[in-house]
């Protein structure tokens, strides 16, 4: 019957959501593979590693009961741009379900810090992110499902490890999770060279209140939707005539600063 059929916008839904849940992703270099190995949260499929590579991952390989594919370093075949500084280990996975931004933000490992990011695209940015929200214990680093750095091998391989650790949480909808987090208490504080408060002043105002940190993509910065929903603009000041900083440096002056109250 036309009337039991599914709209449109469901069937796509469930059509996107199989297929990301088919999705795999290869993660490269020792440090990152190593960290993916002792996760136990990690579904891992294939290991790709040259003899010298497995001596370095011995240990991780047998914390993973995995079986090792051995390969030889000049025809290292895996599927990874060409170009990528592997050191001989390649580890196929799934992406990481951290579970419900609600969950997360409320009940989550770290202090009631949160970085939101508004498409911000670039891997090594979105990596060097996860490793300082890490260092400075926040609870999760947030992005919209598109217009967004996906999980692969260079993001993994920048983070350090972070990737394994620090939750990557992808929304729909940017605006409804910064409503979301309003909702349970959190102060947003978007982070722009022309914010109309200094970033010290803003943590000030906030006392000890959770706090999310919003920063945009790199030229665009902040879209007009994401700076609406903040409640307030702050700016890291600068001495001297170039006064920006790249998204992930920033991202790392604004967490010490939240961590540092």
């Amino acid at each position: 019957m036309s009337g039991d059929k599914k709209p449109t916008w469901v069937v796509d839904k469930e059509r996107n959501r199989r297929a990301e849940a088919r999705e795999t992703v290869w993660l490269f270099g020792l440090h990152a593979v190593r960290d993916a190995l002792m996760n136990p949260a990690r579904e891992k499929i294939r290991l790709v590693v040259t003899k010298n590579a497995l001596d370095k991952l011995e240990e991780a390989v047998a914390f993973s009961k995995m079986e090792p594919e051995l390969s030889d370093p000049r025809s290292f075949s895996v599927p990874i741009d060409e170009g990528s500084v592997h050191q001989g280990a390649a580890l196929e996975v799934k992406a990481l379900n951290w579970g419900k931004l609600a969950d997360v933000a409320i009940s989550g490992a770290g202090e009631p810090l949160i970085v939101l990011l508004d498409r911000v695209t670039d891997p090594h940015n979105v990596g060097a992110i996860l490793r300082s929200a890490e260092v400075f214990g926040a609870r999760a680093v947030v992005a919209p499902r598109h217009h967004s750095a996906p999980e692969t091998g260079a993001l993994a391989k920048t983070a350090s490890g972070a990737l394994e650790r620090q939750p990557y949480l992808k929304v729909t909808n940017l605006a409804e999770a910064m409503e979301e987090l309003k909702a349970m208490g959190y102060t947003l504080i978007g982070l722009d060279g022309d914010g109309t408060i200094e970033l010290s002043a803003a943590m000030a105002s906030v006392g000890k209140r959770p706090v999310a940190l919003v920063l945009g993509a790199e030229g665009p910065g902040l879209r007009e939707k994401t700076r609406e929903t903040c409640d307030m603009i702050a700016r890291i000041p600068f001495v001297g005539e170039f006064g920006s900083l790249n998204v992930s440096n920033a991202a790392a002056v604004g967490l010490y600063a939240a961590a540092t109250r």
